[in-house]
């Protein structure tokens, strides 16, 4: 009987959690910056978050396999084998079949996770030849991107005040163009379906050039030079942060990689190298509002004034 009552309440236990979680209501994470009460890892836009998120999927669904098994097979333990429904343990103390397989199919899991595992790391360190390279460099709490095949024009980019981001909120941008905390004043542009090599280094302590979607993630280190590369092939923003614990600050260098069409990256690159930073802005904040859908109703406001 009281066995029972466990298992009602077991059950009713079970039932109460999934009801609990159904009505959070989480979403997946969106593309290119985080959703609120979002599951899993934002979308990719690049091959090589594709193959990251495929191989976090492989792995997850192994251990769920073998925590599920390993469950079962407790759950049989407690029931079958109890004092109560088995008074008369067998005296069994060696199993040569049973020792064999627990041996050989933990190993057959490992090759299984490893194979995939090296494709990947080939897949991120076998870097194509760059269509763009740019530098960037932690500070402490900012970054600073170079474009040295450009003419060598840099810029900071420094994380929006609520101030900056409620101005740009009123002339037109949207929200979730320049999310708090997320975006940032200048942006790196870079042209969509073209190989991007980064090259990462800092200037105080170690900082992490990181965004997600892309699938980039590498240290910034003190008098060394690490890189990355990526491939985004859908236009829009993607944010990132830095990774690395470095200072009071760390939570306040964010990273806002905006891929844009190939004309538009040589028009803002050309008024960059001219110095036009005015010009570059405005071409940006036109791709901007195109990129959002908004470009017709931004000309159409322009126009009344």
């Amino acid at each position: 009987m009281l066995n029972r009552i466990r298992a009602r309440a077991g059950a009713l236990g079970l039932i109460a959690t999934a009801v609990l979680f159904a009505g959070l209501s989480p979403a997946f994470a969106g593309m290119g910056q985080p959703s609120p009460g979002q599951m899993g890892l934002q979308q990719p836009a690049t091959e090589v978050a594709r193959q990251i998120h495929s191989f976090h999927d492989f792995v997850n669904t192994i251990i769920i396999v073998i925590t599920i098994f390993v469950m079962l097979l407790l759950v049989i333990v407690m029931l079958k084998y109890n004092e109560r429904a088995n008074p008369t343990p067998s005296k069994t103390s060696h199993n040569t079949l049973l020792e064999v397989v627990w041996t050989v199919v933990p190993v057959l899991i490992l090759v299984a996770i490893a194979i995939p595992s090296f494709k990947l790391l080939m897949l991120q360190y076998s870097y194509p030849k760059p269509d763009l390279t740019i530098k960037a460099t932690g500070y402490q709490w900012y970054w600073s991107h170079e474009y040295p095949d450009h003419g060598g024009f840099s810029f900071d980019s420094v994380m929006m005040t609520d101030e900056d981001r409620q101005a740009a909120i009123k002339k037109g941008m949207p929200e979730n163009q320049v999310p708090r905390l997320l975006a940032v004043d200048n942006e790196v542009i870079v042209p969509v379906n073209k190989t991007v090599h980064v090259l990462v280094t800092a200037n105080d302590v170690i900082h992490n050039w990181t965004v997600p979607s892309f699938g980039s993630k590498v240290d910034a280190v003190p008098g060394r030079i690490t890189a990355t590369w990526f491939r985004a092939e859908k236009e829009g923003v993607y944010f990132g942060q830095c990774s690395e614990l470095c200072g009071k600050d760390h939570a306040f260098m964010p990273i806002a990689v905006r891929v844009v069409k190939d004309e538009t990256f040589k028009a803002w690159a050309a008024a960059m190298k001219s110095k036009d930073k005015k010009g570059a802005a405005e071409i940006i904040r036109k791709a901007a509002l195109e990129q959002a859908g908004l470009s017709k109703v931004a000309d159409a406001a322009g126009a009344q004034r």
